[in-house]
Order: C-alpha cells, then sequence, then structure tokens
C-alpha cells in the first residue's frame, strides 16, 4: 500500500471505531528482549526485526485494526550515535513500516477478514535525547528547530508508504506546531496526541489551546491523547472533540506508575472495559493502548467496542 492509498485509512475512521494495538515495547519485553538502551525497541529494527513482526502479529490477533510502528524512538541523530550512518537510519526506519505491514500480511493470510492498517511512529524529540524530557517538553528549542528535526524522518516514514502518521507522545503544544509543520504536505494524513497529566499536556498548557492547534490542520485526522493515566483520557477526549470537531485518538498506559529510583512499575492496572466504551461515547474513534497495555487487554478492548 501506497502513500497515496492512504485515505483509505480517514474512510474507515468515519465509517466506525478502530482497535489500536497496546504497548510494543513491554510485548517485547515480554518475548524476552531487552530494551534498556537508548534506542528502545528501536534497536531491535537492526538487531532483531523479526521480533518486532511477531509483536505487531501478537496485537493483531488480538483484535487491532492498527498496528503502531517501532519508529517511536527512530531517529537519524539517535542512530549516529550509535555508529549508524544517514543511509542505514533511513532504511531502518522504513524498515519499521514493512515490518508492520509485512505483520498485517501474515495476519490475513492466517485468516483474519477485517482490514488491517500500519500508523508510522514519530514521538517528540525528547524521545531522541532519552533523558525523560518527553514527559516534560521546554527542550529550549524553537518551533523552527523542532521541525527540521522531526521533518527529515517524517519524510522517508511517509516514503515507506504507512496509512497514517502517529505523532505520538507529543508534550508541549509547541513541538506540536513544529510537528504539523513538519508533516505537511507528505501524502499521508496524521494523528496528533499529546502526553498529559489532568487537564493540561506535560509542558503544562490547557489541553484547550494544545487541542486548538491542529483544529485547521488538514493533514490531521484525529486528536487525542497517549502515554497517560486512563483517569484523565476521557476529559481529554471530550475537550479534543469539542475544540477541533475532529475524530479522536486515545491510547493510555496501564494505570501503573514508574518508579524512578527502583526502575520498576508500580501499583495495579486500572485500564477497563468501561472506560473504553465511556471514550467511544466523549468521541474516541480511534482506541488501544501504551505502555503495559498488552495484547490481553487489547483483546477485551475489541470486545468493548465491537459488536457480538
Amino acid at each position: 500500500m501506497t502513500a497515496a492509498s492512504s485515505p483509505r485509512f480517514a474512510d474507515a475512521l468515519a465509517a466506525g471505531t478502530l482497535v489500536l494495538d497496546g504497548g510494543l515495547s513491554n510485548q517485547l519485553e515480554a518475548a524476552g528482549h531487552d530494551l534498556g538502551d537508548e534506542l528502545w525497541s528501536a534497536r531491535l529494527l537492526a538487531e532483531r526485526p523479526e521480533a518486532v513482526t511477531e509483536a505487531h502479529l501478537a496485537y493483531f490477533a488480538a483484535g487491532a485494526d492498527v498496528a503502531i510502528t517501532a519508529s517511536y524512538q527512530a531517529t537519524f541523530e539517535g542512530f549516529a550515535r550509535r555508529g549508524t550512518g544517514r543511509r542505514e537510519a533511513a532504511r531502518l526506519l522504513a524498515l519499521s513500516v514493512e515490518l508492520a505491514r509485512g505483520a498485517a500480511r501474515r495476519a490475513r493470510a492466517a485468516g483474519t477478514a477485517r482490514p488491517l492498517w500500519v500508523a508510522a511512529s514519530a514521538g517528540p524529540y525528547g524521545a531522541m535525547l532519552a533523558d525523560g524530557s518527553e514527559y516534560r517538553g521546554r527542550y529550549g528549542r524553537s518551533v523552527d528547530e523542532l521541525e527540521r528535526f522531526h521533518r527529515p524522518r517524517l519524510e522517508v516514514l511517509a516514503a515507506a508508504g504507512p496509512d497514517v502518521l502517529a505523532l505520538e507522545t507529543v508534550p508541549d503544544a509547541e513541538e506540536a506546531a513544529a510537528l504539523l509543520r513538519a508533516a505537511r504536505g507528505l501524502g499521508v494524513p496524521a494523528w496528533l496526541s499529546y502526553t498529559v497529566e489532568g487537564r493540561r499536556t506535560r509542558a503544562g498548557q490547557p489541553l484547550e489551546e494544545a487541542f486548538a492547534v491542529a483544529a485547521g490542520a488538514d493533514e490531521v485526522i484525529a486528536v487525542g491523547v497517549n502515554c497517560c493515566a486512563p483517569r484523565d483520557a476521557r476529559y481529554a477526549v471530550e475537550t479534543a472533540a469539542r475544540v477541533t470537531g475532529k475524530p479522536v485518538v486515545a491510547y493510555p498506559n496501564s494505570g501503573e506508575v514508574w518508579d524512578t529510583r527502583a526502575r520498576a512499575w508500580k501499583g495495579p492496572s486500572t485500564f477497563t472495559a468501561e472506560q473504553v466504551r465511556s471514550w467511544r461515547e466523549a468521541g474516541a474513534r480511534l482506541v488501544g493502548g501504551c505502555c503495559r497495555v498488552g495484547p490481553r487487554t487489547i483483546a477485551s478492548v475489541a470486545d468493548a467496542l465491537r459488536p457480538a
């Protein structure tokens, strides 16, 4: 499927709710892969690409309609720190789309009849820094500088032919503006999703202001949140729908909390099927999970959103 066919994804979104996958990293870790370096899951694009395909397959088998690629932390700058040149980095970025597309083909060959889609992930500038600033924003970079950072990899991802670009885990409305400028004219629709806390972005902007950045962007076919607590999703969904008039995307974390000192997840999961139905009622049309949300939970999401 090429970028020229990507409007089909917008048509599918208009026709009903699509189920997103869950956390790619936790699925890879559950399969025994060590992601403890700055490239995170993107390292496996070079070292174990078949593992990425298997992780996508697990989510398709669970009922996901959309696979989000392993390119969240894949950037030219991040690969360069590992000694990977631009040509090879571009190949790995494109490979992330090809692996997800290959998983969709295998799922259909195994009997999956529903349409399956590929979203090319582009994380924030802070993901490349790998220092936690993706949850703070305010990097000291101008919108122009951030646009110049994001544009080259978005060009490579778009050329690889995904159905949609996932501009995700964005902590700051200024970076959102840069991403939207960088995605302009690429011929592939995009969704924009912020990481939030309460009623504000992680950088502290009110969600009304943050979502308004995307209201007039023709390339953006959905707006919402990801990588946040489930309890924060409902207000964000309602606000995004009201401010933008666009379909809303919602894929929060499990509700567990990362303990930076212990370097471990603490507390119970609070992600429930009842919440999922509430998000759809509020305007969500792309619904799934992020960190610590695995195939079993995505199966419950699919059950909650699809007719029996």
